[in-house]
């Protein structure tokens, strides 16, 4: 079935929701995201994602290899692919839309959730999760581990406490 972005992008601008989940099907998985003020989570996910900004623009924080953080802009109307395992963090104003597409996870198949500390970039809190239904919020869960818990969010190197949103 056909969907309209514009539409679905209405429909979420003032919803306790921002994400709109347009299909589960057997191997693929679409939906619509509205921006976030407060992201600071990584994303690893087993496989790959594609990313097109709807409206907005977007800051795509990623991690090389090296584990060195780089920042990837993607204008509104741009299309970015992102490999599968690479840790990124879609950063965009709660005004703009991204539709994202990617495989379903097979049952073998985690995601990763992981926080580094802002001071010195070591990694603060890793939450691994198999994401078997989008309409769960994953990402929300993976949140609400990290926020809920001062030790999580104090880094073992630096002593530095990331704040609450």
């Amino acid at each position: 079935k056909a969907v309209n972005l514009g539409s679905i992008t209405e429909g979420i601008r003032g919803a306790t929701r921002a994400v709109k989940i347009l299909w589960q099907a057997d191997d693929t998985l679409g939906f619509v995201a509205r921006g976030r003020g407060d992201r600071s989570v990584f994303h690893s996910d087993p496989s790959d994602e594609v990313m097109y900004m709807i409206k907005g623009d977007m800051n795509l924080h990623y991690r090389t290899p090296q584990g060195e953080e780089k920042i990837a802009v993607i204008r509104e109307g741009e299309i970015i692919y992102c490999p599968a395992g690479v840790p990124h963090s879609p950063r965009f104003a709660p005004h703009a839309y991204v539709l994202v597409l990617e495989r379903k996870r097979r049952g073998d198949e985690r995601d990763r959730f992981t926080w580094y500390c802002e001071r010195c970039g070591k990694q603060l809190y890793e939450s691994v999760k198999h994401v078997t239904d989008y309409n769960a919020d994953p990402v929300s869960r993976a949140y609400e581990e990290f926020y809920g818990s001062e030790k999580s969010r104090t880094c073992e190197s630096c002593g530095h406490v990331t704040k609450p949103p």
